[in-house]
């Protein structure tokens, strides 16, 4: 009877010399395991940041049916009129050469060329031609009339095309110019249409526009 007894307290010695050590470790266990899972909840958001970046550059290029005729090398290309700042880049593109010359009797080569982040609506040799040949010289023999109507083509920030979807923006000549569109046509004022758009250079982003734009005042 005597060794029954003691067989069964030291069966109960063990037991409680051990489970202390059982709860321990089960209770160090759901720690652990909590412990990376929060790691891992935490990192993965920023490992799926999406494809902003790719989709922002895509909409960042030029657009529209008169970029093709845009020389693929040298100055006059893309690359070459994102180097120079805008009234060089335009001298280098043929399509703009009645502009450049607006431009240089105006005497805005400096002040188009040192301004910083604007938007220049350039209208096209053929944009000039619409306009009786007649009244285009009057225009370009008359500086103050000249100076007026090439500053109502600036914008004083750069545009990006979703902004031209429904905008209203005050020129350098301080007259208003209003813009509507979507995807890759846009027209501006309601009557010149955006013909080449998004183009880059050193300071400016250029829309190429099939009009003449004419301040109201």
């Amino acid at each position: 009877m005597n060794a029954l007894r003691f067989r069964r307290a030291a069966a109960a010695v063990a037991v409680a010399a051990t489970l202390p050590l059982a709860l321990a470790a089960c209770s160090d266990d759901p720690a652990g395991s909590g412990d990376a899972t929060d790691d891992k909840s935490a990192t993965a958001p920023g490992s799926t940041p999406g494809d902003t970046p790719d989709d922002a550059t895509a909409m960042e290029k030029p657009f529209g049916p008169a970029c093709a005729s845009v020389p693929k090398e040298g100055a006059g290309s893309f690359d070459g009129m994102a180097q120079d700042p805008v009234a060089t880049a335009a001298s280098n593109n043929p399509a703009l050469s009645t502009l450049v010359a607006a431009v240089q009797k105006a005497g805005l080569v400096d002040t188009l060329n040192n301004a910083q982040n604007i938007t220049v609506f350039a209208p096209t040799n053929d944009a000039f031609a619409k306009i009786p040949k007649a009244d285009l010289d009057k225009v370009l023999n008359d500086k103050a009339t000249l100076t007026k109507i090439l500053t109502y083509h600036v914008v004083g920030q750069k545009l990006t095309p979703q902004q031209l979807e429904s905008g209203s923006f005050e020129t350098l000549q301080k007259g208003m110019v209003t813009t509507s569109g979507s995807g890759e046509s846009y027209k501006v004022n309601d009557t010149a249409n955006v013909v080449c758009g998004n183009v880059p250079t050193a300071n400016a982003t250029v829309y190429i526009i099939d009009t003449v734009l004419m301040p109201k005042a």
